[in-house]
């Protein structure tokens, strides 16, 4: 009897032993201190709108100017703002059904099995897609007003009509990170920590010797190179799923890659969870007789200093890709009301992108 029998299926175990398959990326994610884990954020979010929006102040720095100390100026003090920052859960699901006249036709070969064993990575790869919607839809929002404007064009280092130090025109250096970490962060530049990079960008700058490849033992002992480098200190994460702007057509298309930057706390993420994240459903009449494999997750990923602030435009309560990628649905944190809104200082937020031609 297999253990994802659908009689005996149980979704804690299963959980349990999909958890057991190293999330690579996320784990990288968190180890380097961008993404932040929020895990008690998740019981507050029943508590709003049904459970898929929160809203939670984000408190503002103290500033002014210093008066004169003389004997006769009087000593006045002033307060300091507090922000509001929205963020909404995301919730996905998805199903895998396999006939069991597969395994009769094959000999025993379980299809099941081999489905239960890729769900883990699955998921990886479905948190980093939503991850890049949603910095998609943050640096779209350049209309919503002067300060997410100033947000995107400072937080955005586009070096496709540059020539770099390689009299190279367009494509990343050994400096072009360092300089766009400056010109989104100023002073705050060393909060940054990771890159997430296309693998044409990356060869590139392997080819210029200044990417460095981590490595670890597989189950033999052989040692391998590791999806993931380092880049002026920085982790740098290589994956395809980043964003390839294309411009023109045929012969003429130019590919820009994106390669975003994240500094510690960028991201909050909190695992809202499911009733039932797992369970097993079987239909003995169809096709001869199938189980299928369901699987649901609801996730809240949040930029820091970055509110969702679309939850009365979206369709449904989980706002789908396209909905997170809209630009109109972002908005920098600020004071609220209707007069005298006051923005967070956009160089505190952590989060920036180079575009490069390579």
């Amino acid at each position: 009897m297999g253990l994802f029998d659908a009689k005996l299926f149980n979704s804690e175990v299963f959980q349990k032993y999909t958890e057991r398959v190293p999330n690579v990326h996320l784990n990288e994610l968190i180890k380097s201190g961008a993404i932040v884990a929020r895990p008690d954020l998740a019981g507050a979010m029943s508590d709003q709108v049904g459970g898929n929006f929160l809203t939670t102040p984000l408190k503002g720095l103290i500033g002014g100017t210093p008066l004169n100390y003389d004997g006769v100026t009087d000593i006045t003090s002033t307060g300091t703002q507090t922000y509001s920052h929205s963020r909404v859960v995301v919730g996905r699901a998805k199903a895998w059904t396999e006939k069991d006249f597969s395994y009769d036709i094959t000999g025993g070969v379980d299809f099941m099995q081999n489905v239960a064993e890729q769900v883990a990575e699955y998921w990886d790869e479905q948190d980093q897609k939503m991850l890049i919607n949603i910095l998609d839809g943050v640096f779209a929002m350049g209309s919503n007003n002067d300060a997410a404007a100033e947000f995107v064009e400072e937080h955005t280092h586009d070096v496709t009509g540059v020539t770099n130090s390689e009299g190279v025109l367009g494509y990343m250096d050994a400096t072009t990170l360092n300089t766009g970490m400056q010109k989104a962060s100023g002073d705050h530049k060393n909060q940054f920590s990771l890159c997430l990079m296309h693998s044409a960008v990356a060869t590139h700058l392997e080819n210029l010797k200044v990417l460095v490849y981590l490595k670890y033992n597989d189950a033999n002992g052989i040692e391998r190179d590791l999806n993931i480098a380092t880049l002026n200190g920085r982790t740098v994460i290589i994956d395809d799923d980043m964003p390839v702007i294309t411009e023109g057509s045929g012969t003429s298309a130019v590919k820009k890659y994106v390669t975003y930057v994240f500094g510690r706390g960028a991201i909050e993420y909190t695992n809202c969870g499911a009733k039932v994240p797992y369970e097993m459903a079987r239909d003995p009449y169809k096709n001869g007789g199938e189980d299928t494999l369901i699987s649901r997750m609801r996730k809240c990923w949040s930029p820091y200093g970055i509110s969702f602030t679309g939850i009365d435009q979206i369709n449904t309560l989980s706002p789908t890709d396209n909905e997170l990628k809209n630009g109109e649905f972002w908005n920098l944190v600020n004071t609220g009301g209707s007069s005298n809104i006051q923005y967070i200082a956009h160089k505190v937020i952590p989060i920036a992108r180079v575009i490069s031609l390579g």
